[in-house]
């Protein structure tokens, strides 16, 4: 007896191979969650993306002679003018997505370190290509449309950091 998904099953086995051939693993970007004790309690900064002006956090592709943590602080330079101490072991990771300019789309997997801003410059390399944004971790988390990074800011380990905000080791 012959069934109809036997005889489509030649084809989805054919799709399912090139789909598992050309599927790649998520590349990996490196991030600073960067947060700052104000008069009104604590904050984080959010940043918006160059294209499409999403709010973020500052992340980046790692970088050859650096740790992933060192690449995450200087990415909180180059993109926000952020100086300060960042944590040896990350907080968390989520899942994203960076446009290429291109129109392709990579998947990534941002894995992020909490940094305690000591000092906010304001001439930094990316200067003017994006808007800063400060703000109670309950805004950014109604703020940002990235789910993975609104799933890492509801975090125990992020709330945590903020109501006990001392500079990381």
């Amino acid at each position: 007896m012959i069934t109809q998904t036997s005889l489509t099953s030649p084809f989805r086995a054919i799709r399912q191979f090139f789909d598992l051939m050309f599927r790649r693993p998520p590349r990996t970007q490196l991030a600073a969650l960067c947060y700052r004790l104000s008069d009104n309690g604590p904050e984080v900064l959010l940043i918006t993306s160059r294209n499409t002006k999403r709010l973020i956090i500052p992340k980046g592709w790692p970088m050859a002679k650096l740790s992933a943590r060192k690449t995450a602080k200087r990415e909180a330079y180059e993109e926000a003018g952020i100086i300060g101490k960042v944590a040896k072991e990350p907080i968390g990771e989520f899942p994203s997505s960076k446009g290429l300019g291109n129109g392709f789309k990579v998947k990534t997997n941002v894995i992020v370190f909490p940094l305690a801003v000591e000092e906010q410059i304001n001439e930094f390399p990316e200067m003017g290509q994006r808007e800063l944004l400060w703000m109670p971790l309950d805004r950014a988390i109604d703020s940002c449309q990235e789910e993975g990074l609104r799933h890492l800011l509801k975090s125990e380990a992020v709330n945590s950091l903020l109501m006990d905000p001392k500079t990381p080791a």
